[in-house]
């Protein structure tokens, strides 16, 4: 079986479409989370991961945002970017009681763990094989004999903001390959400028690194 993962697509849909291209076939697909807020098209991502074939969607700590209504963040940049994504969101019933954790025999998949960021470098206690998201950083680690999956960012790349990370798992094998594309990310940039998203935010996209390889 080949199971696509991926997490953290954050309204870009250019990026959503294109790492779906690259993926191929895939027998099942597994969403971490994390597909609204950040880029123009939460409503359209949303929407497009509901309607993969054999998808499992797990709840984020932004559509658990949308739901409630409000940032429950502290830092103001992911505030503004919620009041601009929020206000035409529609597919309420595509982001209501998405479970938390799915499995795939021994190995599990959530959001992330314990609400945290988890890096490369991050000490975590392991005690099962587990993918996660949410930190927008992709690695795979062993810990006390467990695989660690971190399968990074579709739509918001923390290292280069015009990459695009996602994972293919193959469970019989416990086999995991780790994915890196480039995208345009201009095209988001231009989108954020027709539907007037605040200087602030678009200023967040133009003033992350790029991959220019």
């Amino acid at each position: 079986m080949r199971v696509v993962v991926f997490s953290d697509v954050h309204g870009n849909l250019p990026a959503l479409e294109a790492m779906l291209r690259h993926a191929g076939k895939a027998d099942r697909y597994i969403c971490l989370g994390d597909n609204v807020n950040y880029g123009p098209w939460s409503e359209e991502c949303v929407q497009l991961v509901a309607s993969l074939d054999n998808c499992t969607c797990l709840v984020g700590n932004h559509e658990l945002s949308f739901l409630a209504g409000k940032y429950e963040g502290t830092h103001p940049l992911p505030g503004l970017f919620f009041e601009m994504c929020i206000r035409d969101f529609k597919s309420w019933d595509l982001i209501k009681n998405l479970p938390e954790r799915c499995s795939i025999g021994a190995y599990h998949f959530v959001h992330t763990i314990e609400n945290r960021n988890i890096y490369p470098d991050t000490e975590v206690d392991l005690q099962e094989n587990l993918f996660i998201g949410h930190s927008h950083h992709q690695f795979c680690r062993t810990i006390n004999g467990f695989t660690l999956v971190n399968t990074g960012s579709v739509g918001q790349n923390r290292r280069f903001i015009n990459r695009i990370d996602y994972a293919v798992f193959f469970p019989e094998t416990g086999k995991v390959e780790l994915h890196n594309l480039p995208y345009d990310v201009d095209v988001v940039i231009d989108e954020m400028k027709k539907r007037r998203f605040p200087d602030e935010c678009i200023a967040y996209y133009l003033d992350k690194p790029r991959d220019e390889g």
